[in-house]
């Protein structure tokens, strides 16, 4: 163990401040895990409206996740996952 001056002896006690601080860290937490909940639940609702009007959930989260891409990112993995088709006689 370190002789140091500035080492706590009793590593398993938290200063009221760092208590107050880690309460703090916790409960932000805590409340955005609510938010995330909330959120993921409208969601489902949106998919399930979706799903409803005929629209294929699956393909609708695909969208998402490419529009949220690179656009030039994109173009290249179509790029690539073309040419790989191609050798393959896919397409």
């Amino acid at each position: 163990m370190p002789d140091d001056a500035s080492f706590d002896s009793s590593p398993d006690v938290l200063t009221s401040a760092a208590q107050g601080r880690l309460r703090t860290i916790i409960e932000r937490i805590e409340r955005l895990e609510e938010d995330k909940a909330a959120v993921m639940a409208d969601m489902k609702e949106v998919f399930l409206e979706a799903k409803g009007e005929g629209y294929d959930v699956k393909i609708l989260r695909k969208v998402i996740r490419i529009r949220k891409q690179d656009k030039a990112k994109r173009q290249e993995e179509d790029a690539i996952l073309d040419l790989y088709l191609s050798a393959l006689g896919e397409i």
